[in-house]
C-alpha cells in the first residue's frame, strides 16, 4: 500500500529512509531527534550535521543513516507553532515536500515520517495531520513510493487530533440512534400478503398486548448476504424482487449490466476525476488500480470503500457500488460508520480515514 500507520519507534523501521524533527542548530535536541542520534551513533551522525549548519524553519537535509537500518537520514527542521499568524503551516508543508523530493531524488522507495512539529514544536495535532496527508497524497498522484507515518508513545495520544472526536462522538451520539430507527422501523405489510387470510393485522394487534416481544429488539448481526439481497429486491428503483431460487450473482447480474471494472471506468469519467487522482485519495498502489481496471483483481469490502472515497461518491453511490462489487455497508461496524462519516462531510481522502481508524483501534482501510 502506498501509504499505513504504524505504532513503532521510528529507529526500528525498516525503510530506505527516515525523517529526522531536526534541531535547527547544530546541536542534538530532545525526543525522536535525540533517538535517532543514539540509534544511528551518536559521535558519526553529528559530524554530518556539522558540514550541514544551521537549518532554517522549512528547510532539510540528508545524511547516511549509519547504524540504523536505512539508506538514509533526512532533517527537517520544523517551526514553533506561536499561533498560526506568522507561515507556520507553510513552513511545515515545505518540510513534507522537500523530504519527500530529496527521498525521490536519492532512488529511495521507502520513507518513514513521524508527525512533524507535534512534540517540542507544540503544533495542533489535528492541523499537523492534515498538512502530512495533504503533502503524502499529493505526491503519490506524480511518484510510486511507500509512505509510512509512524507513532511512538502512548496509545491514549490520536494523531487525529480534534478530528477522530468529532468523528467518533457522532457515531456515538447519533449513528446508534439512526441506525436502530432505520433496522427496527415497522414499514407496514408487504404487498403480496396485504390480502391473504393468512396474515391477519387485526389478529396481531389484539395479539400484541399478550406478547413479549422484547428479544426482538436486542442488536444482532447483520449477513451481507442477507442484507444485499433485501436491498437488491426491496432497495432504491429497481422493481425486480428477488425469488428464492435467486443466487446473490443472479440478483446482481439482474441490476448491473457493467462488470465492476467498466463501472469503475465510467465513474472516473463521469466525475470528471483523473486515474492518478482516484488511487492516490484511495490509498490504492497505481499497479493494483491498473489490475482493477483490467479486471484482474476482485476487489475487498474495504478496497471497495476506498474506492468510493477515491470516487468522491455519494451515500446512495457507495451503496450501489457496494452493491455492484456483492458488498453491503453494515450498521454494526464502526468501520462502516467511519466511512459514512467522512463521506456525508464530503472529506475524500483514505489516509485521513485510516489515520482515524487507527487512533480507535479499528483496522484501517488499507489492510483489506
Amino acid at each position: 500500500m502506498p501509504f499505513q500507520i504504524i505504532r513503532n519507534d521510528i529507529t526500528k523501521v525498516k525503510a530506505d529512509a527516515i525523517v529526522n524533527t531536526a534541531n535547527p542548530e547544530v546541536a542534538i535536541g530532545e525526543g525522536v531527534d535525540s533517538a535517532i542520534y543514539k540509534a544511528a551513533g551518536r559521535a558519526q551522525l553529528f559530524a554530518e550535521r556539522q558540514k550541514i549548519g544551521r537549518l532554517l524553519p522549512g528547510e532539510v537535509a540528508i545524511t547516511p543513516a549509519f547504524d540504523i537500518d536505512a539508506k538514509y537520514i533526512i532533517h527537517a527542521s520544523s517551526p514553533w507553532w506561536e499561533g498560526g499568524n506568522k507561515g507556520e503551516a507553510d513552513l511545515l508543508k515545505q518540510c513534507y515536500n522537500k523530504s519527500l523530493n530529496l527521498a525521490a531524488e536519492n532512488n529511495c522507495r521507502s520513507i518513514a515520517f513521524p508527525l512533524l512539529a507535534t512534540g517540542t514544536y507544540r503544533f495542533p495535532q489535528k492541523l499537523a495531520m492534515e498538512i502530512a496527508v495533504e503533502a503524502f497524497t499529493s505526491f503519490l498522484e506524480e511518484h510510486e513510493i511507500e509512505i509510512i507515518l509512524v507513532v511512538f508513545g502512548e496509545k491514549s495520544v490520536k494523531v487525529s487530533g480534534e478530528l477522530g472526536k468529532e468523528v467518533f462522538s457522532v457515531i456515538d451520539d447519533e449513528y446508534v440512534a439512526d441506525t436502530l430507527s432505520k433496522e427496527y422501523r415497522y414499514e407496514g405489510v408487504p404487498e403480496e400478503l396485504s390480502d391473504s387470510e393468512a396474515f391477519n393485522t387485526e389478529d396481531l394487534e389484539e395479539a400484541d398486548e399478550e406478547r413479549d416481544y422484547s428479544a426482538c429488539f436486542a442488536p444482532r448481526p447483520s449477513k451481507n448476504i442477507g442484507h444485499l439481497l433485501s436491498s437488491a429486491a426491496f432497495g432504491r428503483g429497481f422493481e425486480k424482487k428477488a425469488k428464492k431460487s435467486d443466487s446473490l450473482d443472479d440478483v446482481i447480474k439482474g441490476i448491473y449490466k457493467d462488470s465492476f471494472e467498466n463501472h469503475l471506468q465510467k465513474l472516473i469519467n463521469k466525475k470528471g476525476l483523473k486515474n492518478s487522482e482516484v488511487y492516490a485519495a484511495a490509498n490504492i498502489s497505481k499497479q493494483y488500480f491498473s489490475m482493477l481496471l483490467k479486471g484482474q483483481v476482485k476487489p475487498s469490502k474495504e478496497k471497495v470503500l476506498a474506492l468510493a472515497v477515491g470516487l468522491h461518491l455519494n451515500m446512495d453511490e457507495t451503496v450501489d457500488f457496494l452493491k455492484l462489487a456483492g458488498y453491503a455497508l453494515s450498521p454494526i461496524s464502526q468501520t462502516d460508520a467511519v466511512v459514512e462519516y467522512f463521506i456525508e462531510h464530503e472529506e475524500y481522502n483514505v489516509m485521513k480515514i485510516d489515520i482515524v481508524l487507527f487512533d480507535y483501534g479499528l483496522d484501517p482501510l488499507s489492510n483489506g
